[in-house]
């Protein structure tokens, strides 16, 4: 009598599964769902993918050559190679107290200049684009005068770093004109 009484309840599970597994519930594998990558960035038109993480899409080979290492060999920095350098050469005459070139972050060590010795300048210096253009770079600038209690900071005007920001890019424009023969 017990027999029969489970029969009927192992066919309803064996039909309850085959139809689940027929509408893809139970089927291996893992649920695709949207990444939410700009493709703007990633230049895929495929949503549903993950681009290739920082390493690419092989990530690092240990031993042996990679095989796209020819390709980049002429690759050094993920920053615009103009900017970088005409920030460099604008801000020559300050020592340096940090230099990220994959980062594109020059930071410089305070600078007293030789005319006014109660005052001294800072600058940090974000390079933001792999293209030269004018939002590609950021330069914020430091000011302190010196006082009886030591150096106190005081208020740089806006001015002052677009300047330096100007004086940067025409720098990397020149560079350019350079390496392109005046084109």
């Amino acid at each position: 009598m017990q027999t029969k009484s489970k029969l009927p309840l192992f066919l309803s599970a064996l039909v309850l599964a085959s139809s689940l597994t027929s509408c893809g519930v139970l089927e291996k594998g893992e649920a695709k769902y949207p990444t939410g990558y700009d493709r703007s960035i990633t230049g895929d038109d495929n949503i549903y993918e993950e681009p290739d993480g920082i390493f690419g899409s092989k990530g690092i080979g240990l031993f042996g050559k990679d095989k796209d290492q020819d390709k980049r060999q002429g690759i050094a920095i993920g920053v615009n190679s103009y900017l970088w350098r005409a920030a460099l050469d604008t801000v020559s005459f300050m020592p340096l107290a940090s230099v990220d070139p994959f980062g594109g972050v020059i930071i410089t060590d305070w600078y007293v200049p030789e005319n006014a010795q109660n005052e001294r300048l800072k600058l940090n210096v974000f390079i933001m684009s792999e293209q030269l253009k004018a939002d590609g770079i950021r330069v914020r600038v430091f000011r302190q005068l010196r006082t009886a209690q030591g150096w106190a900071d005081t208020k740089v005007t806006d001015d002052t770093a677009r300047k330096m920001e100007d004086a940067i890019l025409t720098r990397a424009r020149q560079l350019r004109v350079a390496d392109n023969g005046g084109e």
